[in-house]
């Protein structure tokens, strides 16, 4: 990381590998350029399906949280690896346990701005804005950009 991204200006992205994430990213990269440089802190978050509060009815155990926080680093590794940045702009790829949303507004905690995508993978597919995106917005401690695919 060079010292004038350290320094500079620094948004926070929820990503989850959609189309409408990933056009967050490149819009929160595009932004931080033209703020003349900074951080774009990708943030991707795992959490167990809810069956397995009820217990995990397929036959078989849960993976332990080391293999789905590993899974989850490589799955943000892959969407960041071939991404092309301006020199004034570092990624920052953040993996959480929990909730989309309450991974990304702890991430937004002195960033300047949080950036998400309008929809994602999630399975409400009948609301016009995403629940993540609709937390965030509600939440998050900090000025918050909802991209449209």
């Amino acid at each position: 990381m060079n010292d004038t991204a350290s320094s500079g200006f620094v948004a926070v992205v929820g990503v989850d590998g959609s189309a409408n994430s990933r056009a967050a990213l490149d819009w929160a990269i595009g932004h931080v350029h033209q703020q003349g440089g900074g951080v774009v802190r990708a943030v991707m978050s795992w959490s167990y399906p809810p069956m397995a509060a009820a217990g995990y009815p397929l036959g078989g155990g849960l993976p332990p949280a080391e293999a789905m926080s590993e899974a989850t680093d490589a799955a943000l590794a892959e969407l960041v690896a071939g991404i092309v940045l301006p020199d004034d702009v570092v990624i920052e790829p953040v993996v959480r346990e929990g909730a989309a949303a309450s991974a990304v507004i702890a991430e937004a905690e002195g960033a300047d701005l949080v950036v998400v995508g309008k929809r994602g993978h999630g399975g409400f597919l009948g609301l016009l804005l995403g629940s993540v995106a609709t937390q965030v917005a509600n939440h998050a401690p900090c000025p918050v950009v909802i991209v449209p695919s």
